[in-house]
């Protein structure tokens, strides 16, 4: 059947196009198909296409996203040129997934003088219609919902096996080929933070500071804009049992279980860096410590390898010395 091309109409029409997540920007329903389909909607209806709005990996349960608040901003400019404005989108799913979502961007759009159409649907001002809208919503919203539990049971599944789902901690990445979730080290970041870690557990470094000292300090660390290691990073190092090789996930009901990836550090040295923030926390403020001794720690000891402690000696005619020793046998 041959298809029947209105004629240009005094319509003016913007296409609105989201996906929610990076892959789909480059694979299946991406943008570009979504833009195409709009485009045939509007060519069908003699609709004059004036702009295209996007929003590539926004959650579809969020209200403020850049490209609706764009495409919001230009509809309330087209109110003042007296032709009809129409809002096309290829489905109810892309304008939202939520039914909170649907509504008030649906509210927003309406407030503008605009019209919203899609080739999927057909929207309408009268109680049938908007039931079927409001139907579609809530069927909409369901979906996200079941996939967001699919999602996260998949990666609980990962997690009981030993595999990490999430983002890869400092000094890792991913795999790049096999089962997902398996962590390798990211050279020269692990033997930097295998150093460290280490380096705390003998007593080389007798704070997290020093620690954080030492990594940006180092000749090896990859150049970027600020060598400045995060105020989080030392933290995670010392209390994050993954440098140990194991995994844990509390909130998820994951508990402590070797990982399927190598550690930096065995898990013996992973608890005495434990035993040493503990026994940090339980020790009294020290007097000696002061800018006297800014080093205090930071230099080891050439035979045994541990921290040289300082202090001030005085001697028989009252002069005050420093001194840097070990008591290590």
């Amino acid at each position: 059947m041959k298809q029947i091309i209105q004629e240009p109409t005094n319509s003016v029409s913007v296409i609105y196009c989201r996906v929610s997540s990076f892959a789909q920007t480059q694979k299946g329903h991406g943008l570009e198909s979504q833009e195409v389909r709009c485009r045939e909607f509007a060519r069908a209806k003699g609709y004059e296409v004036v702009r295209v709005f996007s929003d590539a990996a926004v959650s579809g349960s969020l209200i403020d996203r850049p490209g609706m608040n764009a495409m919001l901003s230009y509809l309330r400019t087209l109110k003042k040129s007296g032709r009809r404005v129409v809002c096309v989108i290829d489905d109810i799913s892309r304008l939202a997934r939520s039914i909170h979502a649907h509504l008030e961007l649906r509210s927003a759009i309406a407030a503008t003088g605009a019209n919203l159409e899609s080739p999927s649907i057909e929207f309408g001002e009268d109680a049938d219609s908007l039931f079927v809208e409001h139907l579609l919503a809530v069927v909409s919203d369901n979906q996200r919902g079941k996939n967001a539990q699919q999602t996260r049971n998949r990666m609980t599944s990962r997690l009981q096996k030993g595999r990490w789902p999430f983002a890869a901690p400092f000094a890792y990445r991913h795999a790049e080929s096999g089962e997902k979730g398996i962590l390798v080290r990211d050279e020269p970041n692990a033997s930097i933070v295998q150093e460290a870690l280490e380096g705390f557990a003998a007593g080389r470094f007798v704070s997290a500071a020093e620690v954080r000292r030492f990594i940006e300090a180092h000749p090896l660390l990859p150049k970027r804009k600020s060598r400045r290691v995060s105020n989080w990073l030392v933290p995670q190092l010392l209390t994050s049992p993954i440098y140990a090789g194991y995994i844990v996930k509390e909130d998820w009901d994951v508990s402590l279980r070797k990982g399927a990836h190598e550690g930096l550090i065995d898990f013996a040295t992973f608890q005495r860096i434990q035993d040493r923030l503990a026994g940090e926390k339980r020790a009294a403020s020290r007097t000696d410590v002061s800018n006297d001794f800014p080093l205090r720690g930071a230099v080891a000891c050439a035979h045994c390898g541990h921290g040289l402690t300082s202090c001030w000696s005085t001697s028989k005619t009252g002069a005050k010395h420093a001194y840097s020793m070990c008591f290590n046998k």
